[in-house]
């Protein structure tokens, strides 16, 4: 047995010698030898990486509020006439600008009264120009007594009385100094004196009769001033009816979106039927809630950034426009209005929102880029990778808020830190890394 195991033994012996002699005698024959495992494997487990920096920023001191969004201005349109609806152009939801026409009421009725006013005009132009004709003036002429035919014959005749008047008179005078010289007989003298009397009557009613001429000219001026003011009332209907056709035409008052629209065509309404409302929501306005603590920190001109759940990965800018001077005994707060840019529509009147609130002073903050964190979903946490000598070191963070595409680290990493900004599902504590 000893001797089999012997020459067994010197049979491996052998067999090895020769195999050792088999790879010398090949020389350049022979294979290459295996490679490094260990160095393959360790250039496999580098992760190439993009980077950024933790920086250090000034963070404003804010205000934690709630509330509702309204609209800028909001209108329940009514028409400024009664009558049934004959059309409505707008429907919910339409953006429309200011003035635009939102419906109409039939205006048959409206047209004949203007119709009507337009006649009554004619009659009392026609009624001007008669009572000018009367009074010989051309149209649009200037009132002068003395000018009219009427007032010219009376004094004419005035004038001619005056003349016999004075002739009278002087031959009165003469023969009342015969009389007195004895030259002429007292009946001669009662003849003269007889005509001067006549005379002074005749003169008496020529100066009545140009008088009165005079007043009925004056009256019939006065007629024309009254023809005329028939003109300006009768005008007057007709702009009023101009106006009524215009108030059967409803427009926007501002440019805004529709939100209601109770009526339909053919529907009678009146001036206190609601049409439509339209509402302005650029800007719309933020009713906000804070402390009566805060109330002192917030005032016009401070800055709002606020959030709806609607967008949550958005944040809107404004600014705060109003502060209520009464504080809610109840709640023990204020409600602080302020202004919102919504140029896209996106805020919506009734929304809930949260928001911010600038106030002085401030602190403070580390931020990295926002790429930079990575929700772990198995634990619940936002990691942060921070590059050391080449190795990623995990850091479990709490955040802050957004700017931009920076976000706000409350703890975790430090100012000036590098900090890996992609591959971030690849990595782990310890790992090697090149960017």
């Amino acid at each position: 047995m000893i001797k089999q195991r012997s020459k067994l033994l010197s049979f491996a012996v052998c067999v090895s010698v020769a195999s050792s002699a088999c790879g010398f005698l090949g020389g350049s024959n022979s294979s290459p030898p295996p490679p490094n495992r260990a160095e393959e494997e360790t250039a496999s487990d580098t992760v190439t990486i993009t980077v950024g920096k933790s920086e250090s920023r000034d963070v404003a001191s804010v205000i934690q509020a709630n509330g509702s969004l309204s609209a800028d201005e909001s209108s329940n349109v009514a028409p400024k006439t009664a009558g049934k609806l004959a059309n409505v152009t707008v429907n919910v939801g339409q953006f429309i600008s200011g003035g635009t026409v939102m419906a109409r009421i039939d205006d048959r009725d409206a047209k004949l009264q203007l119709a009507s006013a337009n006649a009554s005009v004619k009659r009392a132009q026609a009624a001007v120009r008669q009572a000018e004709a009367r009074l010989g003036l051309s149209p649009g002429g200037s009132f002068n007594a003395s000018a009219i035919p009427e007032v010219r014959v009376a004094n004419a005749n005035y004038e001619q009385t005056v003349a016999e008047l004075r002739q009278a008179e002087a031959n009165e005078k003469r023969y009342r100094e015969l009389v007195e010289t004895g030259d002429v007989s007292m009946v001669v003298y009662e003849q003269w004196r007889t005509q001067r009397d006549t005379a002074r009557a005749r003169e008496r009613a020529a100066k009545q009769q140009l008088d009165a001429a005079v007043n009925l000219a004056r009256q019939n001026n006065q007629a024309i001033a009254s023809a005329l003011a028939d003109v300006e009332a009768a005008r007057t209907q007709v702009a009023n009816a101009e106006q009524a056709i215009a108030d059967t035409v409803i427009r926007a008052p501002f440019s805004g979106f529709i939100s209601s629209r109770p009526v339909a065509i053919g529907e009678f309404v009146s001036t206190a039927t609601v049409i439509a409302t339209i509402l302005r929501t650029n800007p719309i306005k933020a009713q906000l809630q804070i402390a009566e603590a805060d109330v002192p920190y917030v005032v016009p001109g401070r800055g709002v950034s606020l959030q709806v759940d609607a967008y949550k990965d958005r944040r809107f800018a404004g600014m705060v426009i109003a502060v209520n001077p009464a504080v809610d005994p109840v709640s023990r707060s204020a409600i602080v209005e302020a202004t919102i840019e919504n140029g896209d529509n996106a805020l919506r009147q009734g929304m809930f929102a949260t928001a911010r609130i600038t106030r002085e002073g401030g602190s403070k903050g580390i931020f990295i880029p926002r790429s930079a964190v990575y929700n772990h979903q198995s634990t619940q946490s936002y990691r942060v990778f921070v590059i050391q000598e080449g190795l990623a070191k995990l850091r479990v963070v709490q955040l802050g808020p957004e700017e931009g595409e920076w976000i706000q680290i409350l703890s975790g990493v430090e100012a000036d830190e590098v900090v890996a900004t992609s591959n971030l599902d690849n990595l782990y504590e310890g790992a090697k890394v090149s960017f």
